[in-house]
Order: structure tokens, then sequence, then C-alpha cells
């Protein structure tokens, strides 16, 4: 079983899909253990080759910059979404995170420049949230308004005045990255990674990554190491003369 198994991978069958195969087999020799008198199970103990470990995908400076540096236009739900991603980008909220925010509970405090957020293990920190995201947050609180129902009290609402949904932050995030013209799927969590990539590129102080981003662990955040380390691959590629062949 081993040898077949080790036969597959080489042939480019993936872990998963040999992971899923190994889980059929232990399920049929369990049958025929249980009503055709098998006295072993040969799958037992074969386990499949651990899947590589993907790395989170995040946009580049100027991806970011293309995706937020125009609203494409004024309308009070166009004022949400550019005060939601800058807010997303800026201080690496989850989207969570994001949609639990609520208005007027000083949580938000735009005057010092810091918001607090609850994630995962019910745990709170306090994170800064820089000057281009205070601009679009008070655009959008300005109008808020006009969109919430009466006694919300969701700082982020959807079109019907109640506390937004992640799946239309998700579908709004992807819209607007086709107005602006950014190639590719975005999704919420890639604005985190850009923002957690980024900082680290810029700061290579991985323990307030950590703090920012709220890992209770610091080999959850050393993954960011990793995207800084192939852009540094890609600038070298380019630049060394003896990099590439001829």
């Amino acid at each position: 079983m081993r040898r077949f198994v080790a036969q597959l991978h080489a042939r480019g069958l993936a872990p998963r899909s040999l992971a899923s195969l190994l889980s059929a087999w232990r399920g049929l020799f369990r049958w025929l253990a249980r009503h055709r008198g098998y006295k072993a199970n040969p799958v037992e103990g074969v386990r499949s080759p651990k899947p590589a470990k993907r790395l989170p995908k995040a946009l580049s400076v100027e991806q970011v910059q293309r995706l937020l540096q125009a609203a494409p236009g004024d309308a009070p739900l166009l004022a949400r979404d550019r005060a939601m991603f800058e807010l997303l980008y800026s201080s690496g909220l989850r989207l969570a995170e994001l949609v639990a925010l609520d208005a007027g509970d000083g949580r938000l405090d735009l005057r010092e420049g810091e918001v607090t957020v609850t994630g995962k293990g019910s745990k709170t920190r306090t994170v800064p949230v820089g000057a281009r995201a205070r601009d679009a947050l008070g655009a959008w609180i300005a109008v808020r308004a006009q969109v919430a129902a009466a006694e919300e009290k969701a700082l982020f609402v959807g079109a019907r005045g109640r506390r937004i949904a992640p799946g239309v932050v998700e579908r709004q995030l992807r819209a607007w990255g086709a107005r602006q013209g950014v190639q590719g799927k975005l999704h919420p969590h890639m604005l985190r990674h850009s923002f957690a990539s980024h900082v680290l590129q810029s700061s290579q102080d991985l323990r307030a990554v950590q703090e920012m981003l709220g890992h209770a662990s610091i080999s959850t955040t050393q993954v960011y190491t990793h995207l800084d380390y192939q852009s540094l691959a890609k600038v070298y590629d380019a630049a060394h003369p003896r990099a590439r062949k001829k």
C-alpha cells in the first residue's frame, strides 16, 4: 500500500487526492472485515504525503494604490465601500472584525487614529488607523444616516440599513477591484495579508505585526516572512547579473 501511494504521488497525484483515496480504501477494508471475515486492514497506518503549505495571497503596493487611489463615485454606499476597504488594509482587520464594528461605541477613535476589535478567542486588541482610512471613515460616517435603519448600531450597513453581511463585503470588493482595473480574484482577507506583508517589508518587526494581526503564536505570523522572501527573490532575479541564464 505504501509503495502504491508512493507511485501515485510520483505520477503527480496531489496529497489531498491521495488522502481521499486512502480514506476510501480504509472504509472498504473495514467493511470487508465486518462482512467478509478480513482479519486486518492493510491501509491502517498508511499516511498520505503532507500537502505543501500555501502562502497567503497578497497584493503588491502598486495594486493596493490602484485599488484605493480614487473612489468611483460619491454615492453613500460607495463611501461605505471605500471606508471598509481602506480600514481592512490600514489596520489588518479580519472580515468578521470589520462587520462587527458598531458606530458611536468609542471603539473607533478617529481623533486618536485607532480601532479596538475583538478577534479569535475573544481576544481584544487595539490597532492604528492610517490617515487615508480616517478620511474615508469620516466621509462614510457623515452620510451613514442616509442608509442606516433607525437605531441600527452597526458601523457598516447594507442597502436595507442593517448590519452588512460578510458576503456583501466580498462581492463589493470584487466589483470595486474590477472597476479599478485590479486583476485577479479579490477577497477581504487579501487586504489583511497585504497589510501584514507590506508592514513587515518596511519595518522587519515580526512581533509588531503579530500584535497588530492578533495572532496567538509568532509561528502564524512567520508565514509573511516567506512572502517577503518571494519579493526579494524577484528583485534578485531581475537585478543580479548572473541570476538568469542567457
